[in-house]
């Protein structure tokens, strides 16, 4: 079945007068997720870094392109699926790491809920490091899906091994080393809430549920649980070096994938230092302001990786967005915030939804336009828009 098939779901329901559960729109799913979920999540998740610049800027980035038609291709049948790290993928898109997504649910087990919506789609879930249930938890939901798992890499190197054992041991298909995250930037939202959800003991159970952790306090987490956020406060937030590579690509035989690379100077010695994949990301606008869009970096990055798989992500709310971000390199590509959303509307229901859409409208632009694979899609396929 073509992902673009889901309309003729939605519009034979309507014939039994069966209207779609959820939002057709990111505007309407943002507005609905934003009455759903708490103040204080919401403003985390929705939340940028200073005045947000570079948060809009990431989306609106996507306007600045146009895919051009081509007629008398007969799309009749489209082919979306990748290849990477020796998978076969039936479609470009993965879920992204969000450290909260456990919250976002209504239920408190967002991790799980994504990981359903995973085994139910087919699309690849890349596990956050901060998560509301134990990694190996979330992996055993995948069904034949495949995970990826995010490190948030601690300052205690022995800690960072026993994650990553944990994540090999659990079935998780790559390891994603994020670098621009080892300090929060400067989110005002958060500020004004005086709310950084760890702090209050959310989302930290991948530690609570580490021996390495757990045998590093006086008391188990469950018995001191303040005690334990200060351990884990200590130990969060490695301000990686280039001299870090080598350890870390000695600590799995699993796909090392670096994500935040944006400069094709560190594409290529990330490249020489021997990982498998660039993850071209600005963290969604969430940490730095005034930067780049990263897709306006993405062409660069591609060029330097020279064949290597380029994952992308930061400000995809719509499936032209996913064309664009392929067509100008990406092998695959990240949702965020509209899974999140999702979550919070509908649990595994909604972000199935709001995943099938995504990959729905992407699917019959092809159709459309007249691009029948996703190797079709080239940045010779886009012009820029003035």
């Amino acid at each position: 079945m073509a992902f673009g098939d889901y309309q003729f779901e939605i519009y034979l329901q309507g014939l039994a007068g069966v209207l779609p559960a959820f939002p057709m729109t990111y505007a309407e799913l943002e507005a609905k997720a934003a009455a759903a979920l708490s103040p204080s999540v919401w403003s985390y998740v929705a939340g940028g870094a200073g005045d947000e610049r570079t948060q809009r800027a990431n989306v609106t980035a996507f306007d600045g392109w146009g895919l051009i038609p081509r007629m008398f291709v007969g799309a009749a049948e489209r082919d979306l699926s990748i290849e990477m790290f020796g998978m076969r993928l039936a479609s470009p898109v993965f879920m992204a790491p969000i450290g909260v997504i456990g919250i976002c649910a209504q239920d408190g087990h967002g991790d799980l809920a994504s990981a359903r919506a995973a085994a139910a789609t087919g699309v690849p879930m890349m596990v956050s490091t901060l998560t509301a249930d134990p990694l190996e938890d979330v992996a055993a939901e995948f069904g034949d899906t495949p995970g990826f798992f995010q490190l948030y890499t601690p300052k205690d190197r022995e800690l960072a091994a026993s994650l990553v054992s944990r994540a090999e041991a659990a079935g998780y298909k790559a390891i994603v080393v994020t670098l621009d995250t080892w300090v929060p930037g400067w989110r005002p939202r958060d500020l004004a809430t005086s709310n950084f959800p760890q702090l209050r003991g959310h989302c930290l159970s991948n530690y609570w549920s580490d021996p390495v952790f757990r045998a590093g306090l006086a008391q188990p987490p469950e018995e001191n649980p303040q005690a334990a956020i200060l351990a884990w406060i200590q130990t969060f937030g490695n301000p990686l070096t280039w001299d870090d590579l080598p350890w870390l690509r000695s600590l799995t035989d699993l796909p090392l994938i670096v994500k935040g690379i944006c400069h094709p100077d560190d594409v290529r010695r990330a490249r020489d230092g021997g990982v498998d994949g660039i993850y071209c990301s600005t963290h969604g606008g969430r940490q730095a302001n005034g930067g780049l869009p990263a897709l306006d970096c993405l062409p660069d990055v591609v060029a330097a990786a020279d064949g290597m798989p380029v994952l992308f992500d930061s400000g995809i709310r719509t499936g032209a967005d996913i064309i664009k971000a392929l067509a100008l390199g990406a092998t695959a590509v990240g949702i965020g915030r509209p899974y999140a959303y999702g979550l919070a509307l509908g649990g595994t229901a909604g972000i199935v939804h709001v995943l099938r859409s995504l990959l729905a409208e992407a699917d019959l632009i092809m159709a459309v336009d007249g691009y029948p694979s996703r190797l079709d899609l080239t940045p010779e396929t886009l012009r820029r828009v003035t």
